[in-house]
């Protein structure tokens, strides 16, 4: 069955933060009186393969920054979520690339073939899928936790808007600091082009122009005018309005995510949490908030 290769400690951070949630989550949903009546679903959106080979070549460490040594052998999130004692009624698996596809049916087969029949994968973008789905489900009935772990920063603002709509699902997203929407920034011009239209799919407005950038006049050696544009946003102030986008369309909102670093402290990616059911909004923002700063010590 093939693995999929990525990940450091960083990604042992993530999966521990994750696995923790689902397991208070369904404790949640297996002992409350009330919460017992729904259906609960777990949602994978960028599912990979889901196990991980964590033996990573020369170049794509140098690419992602992180050199540490890590064990040969490590889960992903779908077995995480497969392994939980308390199983959730429904499993959901979207990966859009046939090899991935296949090795997740592989995987449950040959591991959860108890859970075959919960499990469904889709071989789909899931920026198409997930939106399609959120807005045909009745969700009188049942509640979700949606994981989105994506190539870079192929999450779209649609996709986060349609989740959060649904009033039912609790979202974490790992937002691509460090490695993706700071390093796409130069310092003396706003991207164009391809890199702009990703990062306002992305936050889903191009407001990002005016908070990441100064727009000013300087005098040339000769008097002239000459309009310069010079970047302003760093790594924190970039979190701070991805945070502020999520705040807009949820009920609550982990204000301060747990943020992933390589071997060198740098910051790579934040794990943010978002609550949209009004119900249970607090007491999900409370959990996740504290495995957020427990695991970022």
């Amino acid at each position: 069955m093939a693995t999929h290769r990525f990940g450091g400690s960083w990604t042992e951070r993530k999966l521990a933060a994750l696995r923790e949630y689902l397991v208070q989550y369904q404790q949640i949903f297996t002992t409350n009186p009330n919460a017992k009546k729904l259906k609960t679903l777990y949602v994978d959106a960028f599912a990979g393969t889901g196990d991980r080979d964590a033996n990573e070549d020369i170049r794509q460490s140098q690419l992602f920054g992180y050199d540490e040594d890590i064990r040969y052998y490590q889960e992903g999130s779908v077995r995480v979520a497969l392994s939980l004692d308390n199983k959730f009624h429904q499993y959901i698996f979207i990966d859009n690339k046939v090899k991935h596809a296949s090795a997740l049916n592989e995987l449950i087969e040959q591991d959860f073939s108890d859970l075959t029949s919960r499990c469904s994968v889709e071989r789909e973008n899931a920026n198409h899928w997930l939106p399609k789905w959120c807005r045909t489900q009745d969700w009188r009935g049942q509640r979700a936790v949606v994981f989105l772990d994506p190539y870079g920063m192929n999450v779209e603002w649609e996709t986060i808007k349609a989740i959060a709509e649904t009033k039912a699902i609790d979202l974490w997203i790992l937002f691509p600091l460090g490695i993706g929407a700071s390093r796409i920034l130069p310092n003396e011009a706003a991207p164009e082009g391809l890199w702009a239209e990703r990062l306002t799919r992305l936050f889903g407005t191009d407001e990002w122009r005016t908070r990441f950038y100064r727009q000013g006049t300087n005098l040339t050696l000769f008097g002239d005018e000459d309009d310069s544009v010079t970047k302003i946003a760093g790594v924190n102030d970039i979190l701070e309005f991805f945070l502020e986008r999520l705040k807009s369309i949820f009920q609550k909102v982990v204000d301060r995510p747990l943020i992933l670093e390589n071997s060198k402290r740098s910051p790579m990616y934040a794990l943010c949490f978002a609550a949209g059911n009004p119900k249970g909004a607090a007491t999900a923002v409370r959990i996740a908030g504290y495995l957020a700063g427990r695991k970022s010590r």
